[in-house]
């Protein structure tokens, strides 16, 4: 019970706090240039609570804390709103009367901002508790596995796999995985002597890849540093941030040419047990992992897919190119298509949580 607690709140707190960041950037953009905003909720459903504040903005909390939403001032557009809606409008200060260039900036606001808040979490971590690094030194070496059979020790390191330097874990990970079954020669440095090692890589097949991959059975010392100074927690927090929007990416990419497979894709119930685990080690991993998270917010928003901001910003670039905006029903059309997909993405990933949480093998055991 203590555990499940602990889950729900660290899903509510996190997600509730990415959700709050990215409409806050929606709002301060729409505030900015000129746009009223009528609502701002955090959470789907009847609200929980809810108060006007002297812009007129009202201010919601929802039952479901599975997203959230902007709604600016005649947002809807003159070919969609009712006479009621129009005759409501404020003059200047509504969402579809600003030019195309204000109205991308109010959408592009949102994603933004999950992308400054990561790095803000980022640069805090390493401002007040250090950056955590993996160091190029072998911690521990699991008993059968292709290190222990080629006499790996702990303490070595290991500096270079065949004719390829590793100076780095990072490429000793990504020069192994890329290796499965082959013969070569480990080079290591054991207590100042350098030391050739011959190695049968080991293969493994990983539950989320299409392939086996290298495996080595080594785990690495990890060395935290010291509290950066402000200036290097800075560029170290861009640096990490850049860094967690590449590797999104490029596991994007190789999930599209398959590379892994979409078993890989996790959706809001995987979020919250993995919020409920990183909580347990205390509030630099439950933070770390929330920066994480912005930049995956962060990105999906920016896909090109009608429904998200993305989607928005590609009609506003066709708007500003052609000088009218898209036709209506391109864009009911689009958004009808979008909503699908995300629809469908939504489901997937869901099935994918309760597939890893055994939820299929005990039901099937029980038809058994």
């Amino acid at each position: 019970m203590h555990e499940a607690i602990r889950t729900i709140l660290s899903f509510v707190v996190v997600l509730g706090v990415l959700v709050f960041i990215h409409e806050l950037g929606h709002y301060l953009a729409a505030r900015w240039r000129g746009v009223k905003v009528e609502t701002f909720s955090i959470g789907f459903g009847p609200p929980l609570w809810r108060w006007t504040d002297k812009a007129g903005t009202e201010w919601r909390v929802g039952p479901i804390p599975l997203g959230g939403f902007v709604k600016p001032h005649g947002f809807e557009g003159p070919e969609e709103a009712t006479d009621e809606q129009k005759a409501a409008w404020e003059p200047g200060r509504t969402f579809h009367d600003k030019p195309v260039g204000s109205r991308a900036i109010v959408i592009l606001a949102g994603p933004v901002f999950n992308f400054l808040l990561a790095f803000l979490l980022f640069s805090a971590l390493f401002a007040f508790c250090g950056r955590p690094e993996a160091r190029n030194e072998v911690n521990a070496v699991s008993p059968g596995s292709a290190a222990a059979a080629a006499g790996v020790a702990s303490g070595d390191a290991i500096l270079a796999v065949g004719d390829t330097s590793t100076p780095e874990v990072t490429t000793v990970q990504s020069v192994v995985a890329a290796a499965p079954g082959k013969a070569t020669t480990l080079h290591v440095r054991r207590h100042g002597e350098d030391v050739s090692l011959p190695v049968t890589i080991g293969s493994v097949s990983t539950a989320g890849k299409a392939s086996p991959v290298g495996q080595l059975g080594v785990t690495f010392a990890t060395v935290t540093s010291a509290p950066l100074s402000p200036g290097a927690a800075v560029v170290a927090g861009a640096r990490e941030t850049w860094s967690v929007t590449v590797q999104t990416l490029d596991g994007l990419w190789q999930m599209v040419t398959g590379r892994h497979t979409a078993r890989d894709l996790g959706g809001p119930l995987r979020i919250a047990q993995m919020s409920g685990q990183v909580a347990q080690y205390g509030v630099a991993s439950l933070v770390s992992f929330m920066a994480l998270l912005s930049v995956n917010l962060g990105l999906i928003n920016l896909f090109p897919v009608p429904i998200l901001d993305g989607g928005r910003l590609v009609f506003y670039a066709i708007e500003a190119i052609r000088g009218r905006p898209v036709p209506r029903k391109v864009q009911e059309l689009g958004f009808q298509a979008g909503f699908a997909l995300i629809a469908c993405l939504f489901l997937f990933s869901t099935f994918n949580d309760l597939s890893s949480f055994g939820l299929f093998k005990w039901v099937a055991s029980l038809a058994g």
